[in-house]
């Protein structure tokens, strides 16, 4: 490995750019919490590392663009994964035609119902944890919270929280991204499993209103 060059440093882990067998690469290492016992925090941190890495792999068994994985060390808590060149989706969106936005939002719509419908769900799904790659491929980062789940509102929140990073960073085409991405998602699940997973959409948001009312009514 190369010498390592911090490019982002979170709660749970820290990233780092790199070389490894020749590849650019991103090093994800989850770091230690003092606060936690040294064998249980060993432990979590092992987990989630290695869910991590195996939730990539499938996804990526199932058609959906992800980094490659290309080593993975659980004793130190560590996925080496390729680096993949390119523009946040977040920022991407603002510079390109309605055609291209339509394109890209239905294809992200098809994969997260490809996720969905092998009930994985990402667990921080926004326009931050996609990218344009330099290529024009469309990838889906950063699955440090995914899980495997078939509860519908664990899939409901991913559509919520995507949801709200429209309608808070891309406010005046939020409507319309969100169309073009249902498009793509109602491609590959069911009219059951869909109008389930929105309905409960629907709930997870009702909830929050109803949350940030009371607090302005205390405030």
């Amino acid at each position: 490995m190369d010498e390592l060059v911090l490019i982002a440093s979170g709660a749970e882990a820290n990233l780092y750019r790199g070389r490894f067998l020749g590849y650019d690469v991103v090093v994800k290492h989850r770091v230690s919490k003092p606060y936690r016992d040294v064998k249980l925090d060993l432990m979590i941190r092992r987990d989630r590392t290695l869910t991590e890495a195996k939730i990539m792999l499938l996804a990526m068994s199932l058609g959906v663009r992800v980094p490659t994985v290309l080593y993975v060390d659980l004793e130190n808590s560590i996925i080496v994964m390729e680096y993949v060149e390119g523009v946040l989706l977040r920022d991407y969106i603002g510079l390109v035609d309605e055609g291209v936005r339509r394109a890209y939002l239905e294809l992200l719509g098809v994969y997260v119902g490809k996720l969905h419908k092998n009930d994985i769900t990402h667990g921080d799904l926004t326009t931050s944890n996609v990218i344009v790659s330099s290529n024009g491929s469309l990838y889906i980062i950063d699955f440090g919270l995914s899980k495997i789940s078939n509860d519908v509102e664990d899939k409901a929140v991913d559509i919520h929280l995507l949801m709200r990073s429209f309608e808070s960073i891309h406010y005046n085409m939020s409507k319309e991204l969100l169309t073009y991405f249902l498009r793509g998602y109602r491609s590959v699940l069911s009219p059951n499993e869909v109008n389930d997973i929105l309905n409960t959409v629907k709930e997870i948001r009702l909830r929050g209103r109803y949350v940030e009312e009371r607090r302005v009514r205390k405030s």
